[in-house]
């Protein structure tokens, strides 16, 4: 029985199944560690975006200039694309003949729901992957534990007497599973939870806009 207590050793140690569970547990930690990076950047980006976006809507611009210039840049996001995507249908129906004023801003409104449904999938986009991640990564770990454990007890049942010094590595390389597993979870349970919110109320501004641009829609469809 080894006696090297160093993290490597107890490892390098370890039984293949207890190393597989380590390994796999590494491996969605690194993919979690990545994406809360990404889904960070993501939710800075679109909340600075909405910002700018809502100076420059409210400051009195022509909304065909503002369509014009988001139109060219092809690549909107956010509270833009619902904008775009509302301003385009407008346009489109109210140069119809024969379209009642209520259908134009039906066809706007819808126009602007789906492409707020889109956006905020965008935006969700990776969040149940984190919390795959704090739900199961603690038992996984316990079951690399649980199997490491077992695995120790077995070989004390070859010898005439046990000591602690025997038991000792073997239980201590099971729990390094169990450490993995929360070291891979909380992380992302923390994110999941700081992510969730921030979508939601992303989702309640973009909710918001669309309902003030419709307003705004209205009294143009009617005057």
């Amino acid at each position: 029985m080894h006696t090297d207590m160093s993290i490597l050793s107890l490892v390098t140690n370890a039984s293949f199944m207890v190393q597989l569970v380590m390994f796999g547990l590494l491996v969605v930690s690194i993919i979690g560690w990545t994406m809360i990076f990404q889904k960070w950047k993501i939710l800075k980006d679109a909340k600075e975006e909405a910002n700018l976006f809502e100076r420059r809507f409210w400051s009195g611009a022509d909304l065909v200039d503002l369509y014009k210039a988001l139109a060219h840049r092809k690549n909107a996001q956010g509270m833009a694309s619902i904008f775009e995507a509302g301003f385009r249908e407008y346009a489109k129906l109210h140069k119809q003949t024969g379209i009642e004023s209520e259908a134009v801003l039906d066809g706007a409104q819808r126009a602007m729901r789906v492409t707020l449904s889109r956006e905020v999938e965008r935006v969700e986009s990776g969040l149940a992957f984190l919390a795959t991640v704090g739900s199961t990564s603690p038992y996984v770990g316990l079951f690399g534990t649980v199997w490491g454990i077992m695995n120790s007890f077995r070989a004390l049942g070859q010898v005439e007497q046990a000591t602690m010094a025997m038991v000792a590595p073997g239980i201590a390389e099971a729990l390094i599973a169990t450490a993995m597993g929360l070291f891979a979870a909380i992380p992302a349970v923390i994110a999941y939870n700081r992510f969730s919110y921030s979508v939601e109320r992303l989702e309640s501004r973009y909710d918001g806009f669309m309902e003030e641009f419709s307003n705004l829609l209205n009294r143009q469809v009617h005057s």
